[in-house]
């Protein structure tokens, strides 16, 4: 889990670095700063959630990662594309906030979540394993604030 934790996070300093393409008030190449936590969800006995952060994890436990966006500048950004990667070893739960999260089965195209596709000519839902991807679009960024989105995964 540790050395999936790492590559993952390789990942998702690239695709801040990638998203910073997307800026449209501002170009700044270091406008936007990301940090990542990942934290294990514990449902109490009330059915209230507890967040943990990791440190490991095993097979069937629902960790939750929050990419919390801080726009450095002195200046607003507006329609900046994020987007968090799902490890390989893990599915998608459904639940991401914000709720306008849009999701990709290979990479590239995005559509608003549930994902939908054809089979013998009937709309159907895509399977939540097959999510590889969630983006989200901030419309706008006030200077120096920030912007929280985060997905919960259950561990395979």
């Amino acid at each position: 889990m540790i050395i999936a934790a790492k590559r993952y996070l390789k990942i998702l300093i690239t695709t801040t670095i990638v998203s910073t393409a997307f800026f449209h008030t501002a170009q700044a190449a270091d406008a936007l700063k990301m940090e990542l936590q990942a934290t294990k969800i514990i449902k109490n006995a009330d059915g209230k959630a507890r967040y943990v952060v990791v440190s490991n994890a095993q097979k069937g436990e629902t960790v939750q990662y929050r990419a919390t966006y801080t726009n450095t500048i002195n200046q607003p950004i507006s329609n900046v594309a994020v987007t968090l990667p799902i490890p390989a070893n893990m599915t998608f739960t459904g639940e991401a906030q914000p709720k306008s999260a849009q999701a990709t089965i290979d990479g590239k195209n995005y559509a608003d979540i549930p994902l939908i596709r054809k089979v013998d000519g009937k709309a159907v839902r895509v399977p939540l394993t097959e999510y590889k991807a969630l983006r989200w679009n901030i419309k706008w960024l006030p200077a120096n604030k920030l912007a929280d989105v985060s997905l919960n995964t259950i561990i395979n």
